[in-house]
């Protein structure tokens, strides 16, 4: 796998897969670390004059925050200037590319409003948009996990680099060592937490924690009804981890306390106290300092997801001191998850206390649980398992 930074682009049409994919709040748009960080690779390319071409995506199909790239492009203008084209591949789209000068971007509209975004082989949309390009850069790792033919099908009909976004996220979990990796495992995508339980030594939190709780018979009431509300597909999700904590629950450490919210203040009540009528909101004292001990022995750390519900300034200690714990710590420490990133900002920790945030959440699973990721695969990473 190449990395895009050492080649000379001065006169090239670049082909720029980005991840710029965003909140969506009430129809509008949010401005998100993924856009800053993608505008700072869009202005590296038009430095190097290049003829910069941008894609990406946003949301899927029936969901909504399906929606154009339009407003995305107003977000990235406050940084870089870029030119919206409201089409993917047809004519304006190819004329627009034709006409690109050095040093210039475009951004081409929502790639998945394309059925082609979703089918394999030659495309019309991969056909007429390569013969235009010279080179394609992925720079999106959150959507490497995927099979759709942004991510997978350019690389096999152009020459193609790794962007440094791209590059910076592989580089990163290169560094984590999967062995003696402490699982920090919360949030609400039960899912994905599950596929990550094996021989590592996890801590559970966030919504995830009582799951656990429930899965190996632990009655929490009112808890369980929040949980079906919040959690997808979970009565399926539970079966699964029923499964898989016969196997590997020796290895998952459980809270044992809670805070919850009484007269509208916070207060700590023991595991023994549940079922009850109260939502377990943040990971308890007792269970805060129990997981603090863990963090402290790792050699390396992983955090997915916050400990508790972080949005109220009451239950946001589970996660900060948790947080407080890795940043302290000498283990290399990577963070995923966009309520996480959300989490360290309002905790008032400084990114650059940790080894890396990702901006990425199901691509960094599936590479820590050993899987292949379709698009690092495209890019020639299995072959040569480093950056050049």
């Amino acid at each position: 796998m190449e990395s895009i930074l050492k080649i000379n682009l001065e006169g090239k049409t670049v082909l720029l897969r980005a991840d710029i994919n965003s909140e969506v709040i009430n129809g509008k748009v949010l401005m998100s670390e993924r856009i800053r960080e993608s505008s700072k690779t869009i202005k590296l390319l038009k430095n190097k004059r290049a003829k910069v071409v941008v894609i990406s995506h946003q949301g899927r199909p029936g969901k909504k925050d399906f929606t154009s790239l339009k407003s995305h492009a107003e977000l990235l203008n406050k940084l870089v200037k870029v030119k919206f084209v409201p089409d993917i591949y047809g004519k304006t789209a190819q004329k627009e590319i034709k006409n690109l000068k050095n040093g210039e971007a475009i951004l081409l509209e929502n790639v998945r409003f394309t059925k082609d975004e979703f089918k394999k082989g030659k495309t019309k949309f991969i056909k007429e948009i390569s013969k235009l390009c010279d080179i394609y850069v992925n720079d999106a790792f959150s959507v490497l996990h995927r099979t759709q033919a942004s991510i997978i099908s350019f690389p096999k009909y152009m020459k193609s680099y790794a962007g440094p976004l791209l590059e910076k996220e592989v580089n990163a979990l290169k560094k984590i060592h999967l062995k003696n990796c402490l699982y920090i495992l919360g949030g609400a995508k039960s899912d994905d937490n599950i596929l990550l339980l094996g021989k590592n030594k996890v801590l559970a939190c966030g919504l995830f924690g009582p799951m656990c709780l429930v899965a190996i018979g632990k009655k929490l009431g009112k808890e369980e009804e929040f949980m079906k509300e919040k959690i997808t597909d979970y009565k399926n999700s539970l079966k699964r981890l029923k499964i898989e904590l016969k196997k590997t629950g020796k290895y998952v450490n459980l809270p044992i306390d809670f805070g919850v919210e009484m007269g509208g203040k916070r207060k700590n009540m023991i595991l023994s106290k549940f079922p009850n009528k109260f939502e377990a909101l943040d990971i308890g004292d007792g269970t805060q300092k129990k997981y603090i001990n863990e963090i402290k022995k790792a050699k390396s750390i992983y955090m997915k997801g916050p400990a508790g519900y972080y949005l109220d300034k009451k239950f946001l200690d589970g996660t900060k001191n948790i947080l407080k714990a890795i940043s302290e710590s000498r283990a290399f420490s990577l963070l995923s998850g966009g309520d996480l990133n959300n989490a360290i900002k309002m905790s008032g920790i400084s990114e650059e206390k940790f080894g890396h945030v990702s901006l990425a959440g199901g691509a960094v699973i599936d590479y820590l649980a050993g899987k292949k990721l379709p698009g690092l695969e495209a890019l020639g990473f299995y072959k040569t398992k480093k950056v050049r």
